[in-house]
């Protein structure tokens, strides 16, 4: 590789500006497994915005792990608007400390294929991303293509990209 890889460089970004907000981050992943922390903790001094993450893949672990409710997922899938924001701010809770709150959550889930969501039908390259910064929630759908790795990687930029942008909205410290 010649350069500093994509996920690195957008985690940087977004680290420099919660750090400047006094905002610690936390994520809940389920089709990116873990690469959306990795962009985080690949940084050096992540440690000091960046709180944790839960792999929650498995739907019922998007339950008992981040809070998701249960009768949302059962009747709309793990896909889903609802789903990634309340993941999102079940990360925030998941992941805080009582001295440390965790202002920012962020959350990926969608297909990454081949085949498409088996409870939903969705098709691969459905990915939802779900936001949670302190009184402000919601979530953006994003359409990813490629294979399951590239999907997943193009899940894992969105969510950074999004955050950058939330992070810049509000006023430094």
């Amino acid at each position: 590789m010649t350069g500093p890889d994509a996920r690195t460089t957008s985690g940087q970004r977004v680290l420099a500006l919660a750090e400047a907000r006094g905002v610690r981050v936390a994520v809940a992943e389920s089709l990116t497994g873990g690469l959306l922390a990795d962009a985080f903790v690949s940084v050096p001094g992540a440690s000091r915005v960046f709180a944790g993450g839960i792999v929650a893949y498995d739907t019922a672990l998007k339950h008992t792990l981040v809070g998701v409710d249960a009768d949302l997922l059962r009747l709309r899938g793990p896909v889903d608007a609802q789903v990634a924001e309340q993941m999102a701010a079940g990360v925030r809770v998941a992941c805080a400390r009582p001295d440390a709150p965790v202002e920012l959550g962020i959350a990926t889930t969608g297909v990454a294929g081949p085949d498409p969501d088996p409870q939903s039908g969705q098709p691969a390259g459905v990915v939802w991303v779900g936001l949670s910064l302190r009184d402000r929630t919601g979530a953006v759908s994003v359409r990813c293509n490629g294979d399951r790795p590239a999907i997943r990687r193009a899940a894992v930029e969105a969510a950074l990209g999004l955050a950058a942008e939330w992070l810049a909205a509000i006023p430094s410290r």
